[in-house]
């Protein structure tokens, strides 16, 4: 099993490899991905580590609150993203066919 790791805080300087170097030293990092804002590709600062389950544990308790490119890091488990509730779409109002 695998465990997705909120990640924030990041500097906007700080690199996919940085990162996963940093949370190498905790177990296997089997994917990092770093949030860029879709107009100027700058990193919004915060990204998502995945790691095996301990590795995940140790490194929430060792990377949290840790300096990383001059920013001290916020570290967590990532939760799910909420489900919509459906299609949208609907315009409202009275349709007269």
């Amino acid at each position: 099993m695998s465990k997705k790791l909120y990640v924030g805080n990041l500097s906007f300087h700080s690199t996919e490899d940085g990162v996963r170097a940093q949370f190498a030293n905790f177990g296997e990092v089997l994917s990092v991905n770093l949030i860029t804002d879709r107009e100027t590709g700058r990193l919004r600062g915060f990204g998502f580590v995945e790691m095996d389950d301990e590795g995940a544990k140790a490194a929430i308790v060792g990377m949290n609150g840790k300096e990383l490119d001059g920013r001290n890091l916020k570290v967590n488990e990532a939760e799910d993203k909420p489900r919509s509730s459906g299609g949208g779409g609907g315009r409202g109002g009275d349709r007269r066919w």
